[in-house]
């Protein structure tokens, strides 16, 4: 009776939805409605779509939390930067030591560390627990930590930080963070407070069941509120706008009247010598226009108020009865970084990623496929292009978060990633580069009899148009390397990994490198030997011939007159992923849910043997998924069916999903069912 029941809400909920839709209301009275059914009905929508059981069996890999994966990037010193494009302002969770409430409600010595360490990864590809790495897993009591973040954030581009305040009739919590903060002149980075106006429930998600502490929300405790808040406003460091200190509220609508609240403190304010304030409150629900509420500006908040398609049923389960929602956050960021503007004062909101598996377990919200260049690229757009036209006072743009480590929303370093949200976060002020024709060579070099002849190949290229040149090896051959390179005058990096992941996993780290150095185009070589063929010099020296005459130039060239080009095969060797598959449709499927990418399909093709001029940004699907190196199996002289050569076959499928084309140094592409000498068809 009960699931009848449950089925018939179900229906009814995704049938009122649908009509919901074609009704014609404004945002603001769109959001007021959806808030209040969800509050009583939140259980009638229909769960998440399922991920795939058993399709993990061939391939768990429980990848360590702890270890670095492709794109990590170490600690860089940077100066602060100087003013410029843009205020940045992060949002900045105090959570992060214990105090009497929460000692009481969650366990002598809870902080939010204890969620972020519990979580588990859900499916393949699930990145939990996340954890810090610099800071370490830090009390907010010592001072100490927050002038590292504050020196973090200064070095990265960071303006200010905006601090969850939670205050509840008289009552605060988690405030001593705050009060250091206020009380050391040492720390210089600005910051401004955000009244966390909501009960706090068990729920963690904004919604009232099971209040452990309330909001009573009055004209009285409207003047208690800006009077304790006061000595902050006037701090010379508090963030100000127009000369005003900016105060921002994260949910106005539960107030019984926000305008009225508005006006009060404003009239305070005026009255105690603190003067006009400038007031935000956060699009996390509703979306009024502020001047209705007796508010100056909006701030979005996403993932908040926005959708992403769902690609649960996509992945491939570790835990069978997880019942979480996986989402595609590439499609939230690129829908957000191109809306525009309202009429009314909206200060742009970014998101470096978002996962509360830490706090729900086995039930929370994955927005997958973040990565620090994709949330770089939004954040760049938001700068640059949505708010061009915005005079630079108020050109404000927040994030969401500094250190929500367990809503998976965090700028600090970890420990698979390091420092590479901060990094792209400081890029993100200048302007995007003027696409161009940089060029590297990436050449891994195992088989040390066949290096001297790609070194012969690569001496004749015009030293004056030559691109640099970087080789992948061992630490046990590096020098060997160093002698050959010498010996052909080649001015070659020569960077040391273990023999692992064959040519693909170096490739990977270097061309990650590459991408984040402004390298648009990438020419991929090894010295291929196949040593399991009788003809395996021929096939490599087939593929050299192919990607290097005597004129590469004209190989950039044909990437400089082709936007929509994404990657050149040799000649011959261009192969269609489903009449070539072999032994590795597992390690593609698998690929396919890591990456976000089909990578099966009548209409893909890849170079077969691996080597291909490419330009960068059509292997961005490759490099953003950040695998990490555990995935690769450990090297047995395999010749078929591991990771790298699936990726062999999933480099076209990310040139694709990048919206790039491929194409044949001699341009025909192999006709389907044609012989190729070096491969048997998939049967």
């Amino acid at each position: 009776m009960k699931s009848l029941t449950q089925s018939v809400q179900r229906m009814l909920y995704i049938a009122l939805r649908a009509g919901f839709r074609l009704v014609p209301l404004s945002d603001s009275a769109r959001d007021r409605w959806r808030v209040r059914f969800l509050r009583r009905h939140a259980d009638w929508a229909p769960p998440p779509p399922k991920g795939r059981r058993g399709a993990a069996a061939p391939r768990r890999p429980m990848i360590r939390s702890d270890l670095p994966a492709i794109g990590f990037r170490p600690h860089q010193a940077q100066p602060p930067l100087p003013p410029g494009s843009a205020r940045l302002v992060a949002f900045y969770l105090p959570q992060f030591h214990p105090f009497e409430e929460n000692d009481r409600w969650w366990g002598k010595g809870f902080t939010e560390w204890r969620n972020v360490t519990r979580a588990l990864p859900q499916f393949e590809g699930h990145v939990q627990p996340r954890l810090p790495a610099d800071l370490g897993f830090y009390d907010l009591r010592q001072i100490e930590t927050m002038r590292a973040q504050a020196t973090l954030a200064a070095e990265n581009g960071i303006g200010a930080f905006c601090f969850y305040f939670y205050w509840f009739a008289g009552k605060t919590l988690m405030e001593q963070p705050l009060q250091q903060w206020l009380a050391d002149e040492a720390i210089a980075l600005p910051f401004c407070l955000c009244w966390a106006n909501e009960n706090w429930s068990r729920r963690w998600d904004g919604r009232d069941q099971d209040v452990l502490i309330a909001q009573q929300h009055s004209a009285e405790d409207d003047l208690a509120f800006i009077a304790h808040i006061a000595p902050y406003l006037r701090d010379r460091r508090y963030l100000r706008v127009e000369g005003r200190p900016m105060l921002v509220v994260y949910r106005p609508h539960l107030m019984p009247d926000a305008a009225a609240t508005a006006a009060r403190w404003r009239q305070w304010c005026r009255e105690h010598d603190l003067g006009e304030i400038h007031l935000a409150y956060v699009q996390g629900f509703e979306r009024p226009d502020p001047r209705d509420i007796g508010f100056d500006a909006a701030v979005e908040f996403p993932p908040n108020m926005a959708s992403a398609p769902s690609i649960s049923a996509k992945q491939r389960l570790i835990n069978p009865d997880y019942a979480g929602a996986v989402l595609d956050w590439r499609v939230l960021a690129n829908d957000m970084s191109q809306r525009p503007l309202p009429e009314y004062r909206l200060y742009p909101g970014v998101n470096p990623g978002w996962d509360n598996e830490a706090r729900r377990s086995g039930k929370g919200q994955v927005l997958l496929h973040a990565s620090p260049r994709g949330y770089g690229d939004w954040l760049r757009r938001t700068i640059h292009e949505r708010l061009a036209q915005v005079d630079s006072e108020h050109r404000l743009v927040f994030i969401n978060a500094w250190n929500e480590w367990a809503e998976g929303a965090v700028l600090e370093p970890d420990l698979r990633l390091g420092h590479a949200w901060l990094q792209q976060t400081r890029r993100a002020h200048a302007p995007a580069a003027p696409v161009g024709v940089s060029a590297a060579i990436v050449l891994h070099a195992w088989y040390l009899d066949a290096l001297p002849e790609i070194a012969a190949r690569l001496s004749n290229w015009e030293p004056t148009t030559r691109p640099r040149i970087v080789v992948t090896t061992t630490s046990e051959l590096s020098e060997r390397v160093r002698t050959v390179m010498q010996a052909h005058a080649l001015d070659a990096e020569v960077r040391c990994y273990e023999n692992h992941g064959r040519d693909v996993l170096p490739f990977l780290h270097e061309a990650d490198r590459l991408c984040d150095e402004g390298v648009e185009l990438v020419l991929k070589l090894h010295t291929k030997q196949s040593v399991h063929r009788d003809d395996g010099m021929h096939w490599a020296r087939e593929l050299l011939d192919s990607l290097l005459p005597q004129a590469p130039m004209q190989c950039i060239a044909r990437f400089r007159d082709a936007p929509a080009l994404g990657m050149l095969a040799p000649a011959g060797h261009l192969l269609s992923v489903e009449q070539y598959v072999g032994d590795n449709a597992e390690s593609l499927d698998f690929l396919s849910a890591r990456l976000g990418v089909e990578t099966r399909g009548a209409h893909l093709h890849f170079a077969s043997g691996t080597m291909f001029w490419a330009r960068m940004a059509a292997l961005r699907p490759a490099l953003d998924a950040h695998l990490s190196p555990e995935d690769f199996e450990r090297e047995q002289g395999q010749i078929d069916g591991t990771l790298a050569h699936g990726l062999e076959r999933a480099f076209g499928a990310a040139v694709a999903h990048a919206g790039y084309r491929i194409e044949e140094i001699g341009h025909a592409v192999r006709e389907p069912g044609a012989d190729y000498r070096y491969a048997r068809p998939s049967q």
